[in-house]
């Protein structure tokens, strides 16, 4: 037996003896009345080989012996010791009755008898031992007087071993069938006690999965079991929980999911028949604990549609699924907010560095159109104005550039801050040239608080014009541009950079 079988089965017998105990004090208690009864056959003449003296002296000796076992049970009721001393004691009033010659039959497999109420082969073991012995040493004691009494023995021994012969028969007999008693007691016992041990730890499964049940219908909006045994599905969060079936031959979506796809966006309406998809679920959740995916309900925003694996078979295949969804636009939300920040300049409020190395890794693996064009821009002189008026004057500068980008390029592409006064686009236009032109125009018309103008160097590089290069090498030539745009000002403003 296991550990919690041998704990509850320990109680059990503890329980049991305490209560076999209180039972045997109740019967000790009532052996009182034996003197009495005793005493009014000797009245009556039917014992006229006692007397009123042995009469008192059952009834005082049953007092003594059944108030010593009141004590040792409330102390330990369910000690071996308070047993073992409840079925001397009954041994005790055998051994005096017999010896006092009280000519009521009192079979001496009483206390073996009473002994296997214990449930105990070592208690059982005892009570026969010990009942034994005394038998013994009691037929011997008083087999003179009973050969007295007889003319069928010649001698003491003659009656003891006629007497004991027939005591031992019915011993042999009796502890047979006794010990027979006890063990199918306790194997029935044990049996019993293993099945409590499984449907107790089946009551304690099932309310574990009622409790992960019902707390799955608070967290989730839309809780569903799909058993794919029985081709069923039922939700956990209708009161009722109503079967209902489904046809795997015809049906490619649960009812649950037919209600949610009306209210899928449009554009991944065909996605979400795929996830939802019926008859492929238990081959894509095939040893897997769960597969999800995330969609846009038009009134709700964001869901997700989870598929968890509850029961499977040997080889890993789901055969209890619960499917459910919960809504996520928080925590899109908080998401796509993380991802807004992690790419965006904190300064200019444009696309960072990060963001911009990510866009080129997608361009190298979709490829680029004919009107992608990269541009190039630096701002002008901006070392000279944080040396000459400070780094106050020099990020005026900056955020005047990144406003003065942002507006002339708008929605035809996206603006990074590359550096301190870097910044890169990329954008899809025909026409860089007037583009690059109309920076030109909106940043001469910038004026600061700090700063009277602004000057920025724009180089580009159009995919059309260079069909033959790579993402890479397109980014150089727009550089190149850029610093050549730079060398053209610097000259035509007759200012010596080197200075």
């Amino acid at each position: 037996m296991d550990n919690a079988l041998s704990l509850d089965y320990g109680e059990f017998l503890k329980s049991n003896r305490a209560r076999v105990n209180r039972y045997l004090n109740i019967v000790l208690w009532s052996f009182v009345l034996t003197g009495p009864a005793i005493a009014s056959g000797v009245k009556g003449g039917i014992f006229p080989d006692i007397t009123y003296a042995t009469c008192i002296a059952i009834s005082a000796g049953v007092i003594i012996l059944a108030a010593i076992h009141r004590i040792l049970m409330k102390a330990h009721p369910s000690s071996k010791l308070t047993c073992v001393y409840a079925l001397l004691s009954l041994n005790a009033l055998i051994v005096y009755m017999n010896y006092s010659h009280v000519s009521i039959y009192l079979t001496w497999f009483l206390v073996p008898l009473l002994s296997i109420l214990f449930c105990s082969r070592s208690l059982y073991y005892f009570a026969i031992a010990s009942n034994f012995i005394l038998m013994l040493g009691t037929t011997w004691v008083t087999a003179p007087y009973y050969a007295e009494k007889s003319l069928k023995y010649a001698t003491a021994f003659e009656c003891f071993a006629d007497r004991m012969s027939g005591f031992v028969i019915e011993s042999i007999i009796m502890s047979s069938a006794g010990y027979a008693i006890v063990k199918l007691g306790l194997r029935r016992f044990e049996t019993l006690f293993e099945q409590y041990r499984v449907i107790g730890e089946h009551e304690i499964a099932m309310k574990e999965k009622m409790e992960i049940q019902e707390s799955m219908t608070e967290i989730y909006d839309n809780v569903n079991l799909i058993d794919f045994v029985n081709n069923t599905e039922m939700s956990l969060r209708d009161p009722e929980q109503k079967l209902y079936s489904i046809d795997m031959t015809r049906q490619t979506q649960t009812r649950m999911n037919q209600e949610l796809g009306l209210r899928v966006m449009a554009d991944q309406l065909e996605e979400f028949k795929n996830f939802t998809n019926i008859t492929t679920v238990r081959s894509r959740l095939s040893h897997k604990k769960l597969i999800s995916a995330d969609f846009i309900d038009v009134v709700a925003g964001w869901f997700r549609a989870q598929y968890i694996t509850v029961e499977a078979t040997a080889d890993g295949i789901p055969t209890k699924v619960i499917y459910t969804t919960r809504n996520v636009d928080d925590e899109k939300r908080r998401e796509e907010n993380l991802i807004r920040i992690s790419m965006t300049d904190e300064m200019t409020r444009l696309f960072n560095r990060r963001c911009y190395d990510e866009d080129l890794k997608m361009h190298r693996h979709n490829g680029m159109s004919d009107d992608f064009v990269i541009f190039s821009i630096d701002i002008n002189g901006l070392k000279k104005v944080n040396d000459t008026k400070g780094h106050a004057a020099g990020d005026e500068l900056i955020k005047g550039a990144a406003d003065c980008l942002a507006l002339s390029i708008g929605n035809k592409g996206k603006v990074y801050r590359t550096g301190g006064d870097e910044f890169m686009s990329i954008v899809h236009t025909n026409d860089p040239k007037e583009l690059r032109r109309r920076i030109h125009e909106r940043t001469a018309g910038w004026k600061g608080t700090l700063n009277d103008s602004l000057v920025v160097s724009v180089g580009y590089a159009s995919f059309g014009d260079h069909p033959d290069v790579t993402i890479d090498q397109l980014e150089r030539i727009a550089d190149s541009d850029m610093y050549e745009q730079k060398e053209k000002f610097y000259r035509e403003n007759g200012i010596d950079r080197r200075r």
